[in-house]
Order: structure tokens, then C-alpha cells, then sequence
């Protein structure tokens, strides 16, 4: 079951990843925009930044570890029940919600230095 702290490692192997606060709450930014928050309230989870197409798809997909709340509604993030998500799931995740936040210079180095399939 992935933590906070897995998350955590995930994030350090993307570029400029440095961690804050986001509404008092453990966050994730890159270029001083937050993508990724523990959400230490009510219902838990992680929050990750995405596509409203890609949240309608993990949404609809049945999976467990993915779920919203009304607040969350028409807004570009998908919570992750963390005892739920696969492990791999959740790397491509983390990775996608950076991928949104980052610049075009990061992104290009990250992709640089990533192996080509």
C-alpha cells in the first residue's frame, strides 16, 4: 500500500519538485504550482491534478482507489484512496499531474533524460 512518503519518492525523481503546503494540507508543487496535495481532512486521499477526460475515465473505470467528492466536482483533479492504488497506477499519476504543472523547458528535460520506448 503506497504512503505519502512513496509519493514523496516518486515526485523526487521529477525535475524542480519542491514540497510546501496547499490549505495547511502536505503538497507537491513544480514552479510554484501545486499538483499533487494530501488531503489530511474528512475523507482523505490524495488529490492529483488532471484532465476532466482523464478523471471521467478513472471515475468510470470502477476502480476503487479513485473517487470524488462534490467540491471537487468540474474541477481537473481525481482523489486517490492511497491503500487502494496500485503502486505503477499511481507513478503514472503523479508523474501526469506534474506533467500539467510543469513548464515546457522542465518537461522537455525530464523527457530528455527519460529512456525512449
Amino acid at each position: 500500500m503506497p504512503t505519502w512518503e512513496d509519493v514523496l519518492a516518486i515526485a523526487g525523481a521529477l525535475p524542480e519538485v519542491e514540497e510546501s503546503t496547499w490549505f495547511r494540507t502536505p503538497s507537491l508543487k513544480v514552479a510554484g504550482k501545486s499538483f499533487a496535495r494530501l488531503r489530511t481532512e474528512a475523507e482523505g486521499g490524495l488529490v492529483l491534478m488532471c484532465g476532466l477526460d482523464e478523471k471521467e475515465a478513472l471515475l468510470s473505470s470502477g476502480d476503487p482507489a479513485f473517487y470524488t467528492t462534490p467540491h471537487y466536482d468540474g474541477y481537473g483533479a481525481i482523489l486517490v484512496d492511497l491503500e487502494r492504488v496500485d503502486p505503477d497506477q499511481l507513478a503514472e499519476l503523479v508523474t501526469e499531474a506534474w506533467r500539467r504543472k510543469a513548464p515546457a523547458r522542465l518537461r522537455k528535460v525530464f523527457d530528455q533524460g527519460r529512456p525512449q520506448r
